[in-house]
């Protein structure tokens, strides 16, 4: 089967890719040419990486037109959600007019692939406290430039799947970690901040935004293995969530890994890492999605936390 995957040389999208990998597809995937390829750099060989930017129709069309994909995942964004007050429109742009793009040029190629759309749980923004958990019928309620930027992607599925007939399937997922997560990300971030102090690189200090927000985790494993079962056995135009089920707060996750090393450290809160407006709970409901596709978590949050910290005690 040939698949291709926009963002393969992201978290996500590396991920997705030795999955597939493992299923014996022909996997495609895009890159810019100005992409890190350190994620997929041990198995690459086995890869058909095509140089394209999602904003351009013509360099999408192109690459739709050669691969002809029986299945496409779309990872490729602007994924951080503090860079979206920084650069809305830059958000905004890649995020719309990229899945625009891939629509389109399906529609002018004349193919119907299926799509998974890479949707998020940022789109509930301001949840309160009486409706959790979050299900695909909570109203939408965004709290930054991203979340609207995913909203509108959403939208867009549901859309082309109306008008079009398109094959597409929305995922709105929560927060997914593990090893080669971002380092701008709050789990990465404070595993990277362990690893250094550690090994003596920086000073005992760790540096944190707000600590009080509640999160819904999954590990990025059982996540792609989601994305796939999506395009396997969801019905197409539809939206379901993917989510562990259990929330954390921060703090909790924090002391957590720092249950997992013998530093000793002061906690130091930075303006810096505060956002103008945070999403204070966002835990999920996956009965949906786990009812069609029989799938669940299997990885504990605590083993992905453990990973995640060896993960960075590698590399720095």
């Amino acid at each position: 089967m040939r698949v291709l995957v926009t963002g393969i040389t992201g978290f996500v999208g590396s991920h997705l890719a030795e999955f597939l990998l493992s299923k014996k597809c022909e996997v495609h995937g895009i890159e810019r040419w100005r992409s890190d390829t350190k994620n997929i750099e041990s198995f690459m060989d086995k890869l058909n990486i095509h140089e394209c930017d999602i904003r351009d129709f013509h360099s999408v069309r192109k690459v739709i037109d050669d691969v002809k994909p029986e299945k496409i995942f779309h990872l490729a964004a602007q994924s951080f959600v503090p860079t979206s007050w920084n650069a809305p429109s830059e958000t905004i742009t890649t995020n719309v007019i990229g899945e625009l793009n891939i629509f389109e040029a399906i529609r002018e190629v004349k193919i119907n692939p299926w799509i998974q759309i890479a949707c998020s749980s940022e789109e509930y923004g301001l949840v309160h406290e009486n409706e959790v958990p979050i299900n695909e019928n909570n109203p939408l309620r965004p709290l930054s430039p991203y979340a609207v930027s995913k909203i509108a992607q959403d939208l867009l599925g549901y859309q082309y799947n109306q008008s079009y007939k398109l094959n597409v399937v929305r995922t709105r997922t929560f927060n997914h970690e593990g090893p080669r997560r971002g380092e701008v990300f709050v789990t990465s971030n404070f595993a990277k901040q362990i690893a250094e102090i550690e090994k003596k690189k920086k000073p005992p200090v760790i540096h944190v935004g707000n600590l009080e927000a509640r999160r819904d985790y999954t590990d990025v494993r059982d996540v792609v293995r989601a994305y796939w079962l999506a395009t396997e056995k969801c019905i197409a135009g539809e939206v379901y969530v993917i989510c562990s089920g259990r929330d954390w707060k921060i703090k909790d996750m924090l002391n957590y890994l720092l249950s997992l090393s013998k530093v000793k450290v002061e906690i130091k809160q930075d303006k810096s890492r505060m956002r103008p407006s945070d999403v204070p709970l966002l835990l999920g409901d996956n009965t949906k999605f786990s009812k069609q596709t029989g799938w669940k978590p299997e990885i504990p949050f605590e083993k992905t936390l453990e990973d995640t910290l060896n993960y960075w005690r590698e590399r720095v």
